[in-house]
């Protein structure tokens, strides 16, 4: 595996976590123009084939941030759309000079795929059901700044005594699957909530931590009572929504009325069972249905906050898949 790759929070050790927490307080703190030196120079290119608003724009941002040369390669305006390989595209762009390749992909897998065919660093910029590890660490230093904890650093405590509330459509999220492989791991207790159709028994199989992390997951259906529950940790709780992924729903036969009902983030439900919740959704959100727009804009919101911290850590990740120094 190439170093410098990030293909999956799964087994990323946890001081691999706290250097890149680090890191990213250290590229923040430099002056723009010092910080336009790290990359300058070297080429980047973004591979989506898969729509995306915030990883791809952040991803691009950081890199242009750092010094470095960009391009984007999409599956609507490229020889993808005449059939082309994954691998054939990876090749195509390693001979153009490329050094680094983030990647979008709807198959789970892909980014494996092409880090062995491309021998370059892959960062994983989601890849179907499977992982998004950036959203994971962002979502990281998101709870630890506003929860007024060390954002520079991590360890296996870190999260002690904080419950993290994740509802909404499990079986499809990758950012939920990588949270609750990661967050765990550094103490946080993780409560998967959402209906049977969304949030399947056996959702919580493959997402075991480390036997040393002191943090646990389990699986809540009761909305209310899991926002009571995160209420009474004694460091703080979070209520992570997810979006419904309606383009993912085939076959499933789920009453939206009924959803909004028991599992939407309501001013009422979160003023009355988890007051002081730390709000957040990794977006796109649809405002109406898995959260209330009020809420989305309510003071415990994080989520604007959390594009920013993304934009902050894939600094990090790309000095750290290139082997620059700060």
């Amino acid at each position: 595996m190439n170093l410098g790759s990030l293909l999956t929070v799964n087994g990323l050790p946890i001081a691999e976590v706290a250097h890149l927490l680090a890191l990213t307080t250290q590229i923040e703190k430099m002056h723009p123009g010092e910080r336009a030196k790290l990359l300058q120079g070297r080429r980047i290119a973004l591979l989506f084939y898969e729509s995306s608003t915030r990883t791809r724009t952040s991803f691009e941002l950081a890199a242009k941030s750092l010094g470095a040369t960009t391009t984007l390669v999409s599956d609507k305006s490229s020889s993808i759309e005449k059939g082309e390989s994954l691998k054939d595209t990876g090749l195509t762009l390693r001979a153009l000079g490329a050094e680094c390749i983030i990647l979008r992909h709807p198959a789970s897998g892909a980014p494996e795929l092409l880090e062995r065919t491309c021998n370059l660093p892959v960062l994983n910029a989601g890849d179907g059901m499977h992982q998004h590890p950036s959203q994971a660490l962002l979502d990281l230093r998101t709870i630890l700044t506003r929860l007024n904890l060390d954002a520079a650093t991590a360890h296996a405590k870190s999260l002690d005594g904080v419950t993290i509330v994740i509802t909404g459509d499990i079986r499809h999220s990758r950012v939920a699957r990588s949270n609750a492989m990661l967050l765990p791991r550094l103490g946080a207790r993780v409560i998967l909530c959402g209906p049977p159709e969304l949030l399947p028994q056996h959702a919580i199989e493959g997402l075991a931590t480390d036997p040393a992390a002191t943090g646990w997951i389990e699986i809540i259906r009761d909305f209310d009572l899991a926002l009571t529950l995160a209420h009474a940790a004694p460091h703080g709780c979070v209520a992570m929504m997810l979006r419904i992924q309606r383009e993912r729903l085939a076959g499933l036969e789920l009453d939206l009325a009924d959803y909004i009902a028991h599992y939407q983030l309501t001013t009422e439900r979160l003023a009355t069972h988890a007051p002081n919740a730390l709000v957040m959704h990794p977006g796109p959100m649809i405002r109406g249905l898995e959260i209330a727009g009020e809420v989305a804009d309510c003071p415990n919101s994080a989520i604007e906050q959390q594009v920013t911290h993304g934009l902050a850590i894939r600094t990090a990740l790309l000095v750290r898949a290139l082997g620059a120094t700060p």
